[in-house]
């Protein structure tokens, strides 16, 4: 069973930048990936970013295109999403999820818990 645990979040103010994390552990599939998604308040959950097994399949969003970036580390099951410039927009609860293929952000295997990050104007 796949378990994902998030983490970096916190308060940061605008143009700042933080890094989230997220490691998986258990069995996953060869042509899975992870992805990011966020929640912001009152609003719906949507995807952010994905990134292959490998790492060197990637896709963000256009809207955060120029200010996030997805990588990862094999070696330690973990996925960063690097948010730079952050803006009060991106304020919102960040989640990770295992994608049974990391091209389809509906193909959710398994959620994280959930990291907030909220920016202050």
């Amino acid at each position: 069973q796949v378990q994902v645990a998030e983490s970096g979040g916190g308060l940061v103010q605008a143009g700042g930048s933080l890094r989230l994390s997220c490691t998986a552990s258990g069995r996953t599939f060869s042509n899975s990936g992870m992805g990011w998604f966020r929640q912001p308040p009152g609003k719906e959950r949507k995807f952010v970013a994905s990134i292959n097994w490998s790492g060197d399949s990637t896709y963000v969003v256009d809207s955060v295109r120029d200010r996030f970036t997805i990588s990862s580390d094999n070696a330690k099951n973990t996925v960063y999403l690097q948010m730079n410039a952050l803006k009060s927009d991106d304020t919102a609860v960040y989640y990770c999820a295992v994608l049974r293929s990391y091209s389809d952000y509906r193909s959710v295997v398994v959620w994280g818990q959930g990291t907030q990050v909220t920016v202050s104007s």
